[in-house]
């Protein structure tokens, strides 16, 4: 039999051929590949990889992928949507470094866009981000975002890292679904949101009273500050209201993401969001 005649391994209907194993150059620079905003955005693992292939708006432009994860992705009829490279397990480790959790898939794709803080639908609840840097944070945020059907996520252009790599790994596949919104300049938005008839409440361990007991209504943006230093005084004095979240135990603060989730159920409670 012919090469011609032989079929492609793992072909599925709709779907493209795979092509042979090619090594990855070493990539200069950080392994994490947080790449800047004009290069592609590295996705990697099952969750956040076949999340994306099926998101119509996210453009694939490489997909890497073991034999294994090739197998699983054609048992479960995902659509690929481009011709993947069948690579070995350690080819995506000296990629992404050994401590990377992909599963034998990474995808090279473009940034989704931004929408305009004026897009945003006026009701159902947003998040806006002052200034949190730590990747896992963000993404652990994103994730819980999604969970509680968030309309947007608000962030800075500048220090907020961005929506590739570790972030998109920790948000697991929530960079589908929850749009974000980056900006030049949180006060203005803020503003811009307070304009448009949202209620901003920023989260803070010495706001006036618990959110708990504060009025919610839609839409409503809650505010979140980084840990340690918190919200920024220019934040905290554009947002309408600025509370905090009181808990029973002995420690009073929490990890930003565990802040995010508590906040976000308490909202969602109290605005009748949880049927």
């Amino acid at each position: 039999m012919s090469d011609r005649d032989r079929k492609p391994p793992f072909r599925r209907g709709g779907g493209k051929p795979f092509e042979k194993e090619r090594k990855f150059a070493r990539p200069p620079g950080r392994r994490d590949r947080e790449t800047s905003s004009d290069g592609p955005a590295i996705l990697y693992g099952w969750h956040t990889v076949s999340a994306a292939l099926a998101n119509p708006e996210r453009r694939i432009r490489k997909l890497f992928l073991t034999e294994n994860a090739a197998r699983r992705l054609a048992d479960e009829n995902i659509d690929t949507r481009v011709a993947p490279e069948i690579v070995r397990p350690n080819a995506i480790d000296q990629r992404l470094g050994p401590d990377a959790v992909h599963q034998g898939l990474l995808a090279e794709v473009d940034p989704l866009p931004s929408p305009d803080i004026d897009t945003l639908p006026q009701n159902g609840i947003v998040l806006v981000l002052d200034q949190i840097t730590d990747p896992h944070n963000v993404g652990a945020i994103m994730r819980s975002a999604a969970a509680f059907a968030v309309k947007a996520i608000v962030t800075t252009a500048r220090h907020s890292p961005e929506a590739t790599g570790v972030l998109a790994k920790s948000a697991s596949g929530a960079l589908e679904l929850v749009p974000l919104v980056t900006v030049q300049n949180l006060a203005r938005a803020l503003t811009e949101l307070n304009d448009r008839g949202f209620l901003t409440v920023g989260l803070d361990s010495e706001g006036t009273e618990d959110l708990a007991a504060v009025p919610l209504q839609q839409p409503l943006a809650l505010v979140l500050g980084a840990e340690g230093k918190g919200l920024r005084q220019l934040t905290r004095e554009t947002c309408r209201a600025v509370a905090r979240l009181d808990m029973p135990g002995e420690i009073k603060s929490l990890n930003v993401s565990n802040a995010a989730v508590l906040a976000l159920y308490i909202g969602a409670s109290r605005l009748g969001l949880m049927k």
